[in-house]
């Protein structure tokens, strides 16, 4: 993060560490950073961060605030410059901005399931169930005990559903029927109309 030192005599090379936004300097106890020296007005000026860098804004200080020992009401801070307040010198260490963004590590997720012996699977969730469903839209597998029921206001029917995204959920292992193509549907019209035919026949001599 963005740091500038104190190099006057006193402060013990005291940092400044910036923090994102706004940082008040003076010396009043109120501010972001006190600096309690005789020229440093009670709030001497603003350093300001952002991701673009760092500017400083001079706020009617009574002794000015200087870059360099050039006088300035508001400008941008680069690293090794010299930022005078009255007669405090800080050292501009740099100017940079780091955003850790945290690594998260999702807890919630079931442990992947096991094949046991018998060639089945375990519930991820429940250790001595075998899978019995499977979700038809996240395909995550489960065991009876998982499966969330709803019933509809007067109906019959019960609604199965996955306990991770609320959608249907089906017995595990099942497959859709399927569908015959037009053609395969002709084609077993004509065999079976042609045999009925074969049939008659044999029959009539």
């Amino acid at each position: 993060m963005a740091q500038l030192q104190i190099q006057t005599e006193g402060f013990d090379h005291q940092l400044l560490d910036l923090r994102l936004g706004m940082n008040r300097v003076g010396r009043s106890p109120d501010a972001d950073f006190p600096i309690a020296h005789s020229t440093v007005s009670a709030l001497h000026c603003e350093l300001i961060l952002r991701d673009s860098g760092v500017t400083v804004r001079d706020l009617d200080s009574t002794n000015g605030t200087f870059i360099n020992d050039e006088p300035v009401t508001e400008a941008g801070l680069s690293a090794g410059q010299t930022l005078r307040l009255g007669d405090v010198e800080l050292h501009v260490e740099n100017v940079d901005v780091i955003v850790a963004i945290p690594k998260y590590h999702r807890t919630d997720l079931p442990a992947p399931p096991v094949v046991v012996n018998d060639g089945k699977l375990v519930c991820p969730r429940h250790r001595l169930a075998h899978v019995s469903y499977q979700c038809t839209v996240c395909k995550e597998v489960m065991c009876d005990a998982c499966v969330h029921q709803l019933r509809r206001q007067g109906g019959k029917k019960v609604l199965l559903l996955c306990p991770l995204c609320s959608g249907a959920v089906e017995p595990f292992g099942t497959r859709a029927p399927v569908k015959k193509s037009l053609f395969a549907r002709v084609a077993e019209t004509v065999k079976l109309k042609f045999k009925h035919t074969v049939n008659l026949d044999d029959g009539s001599e």
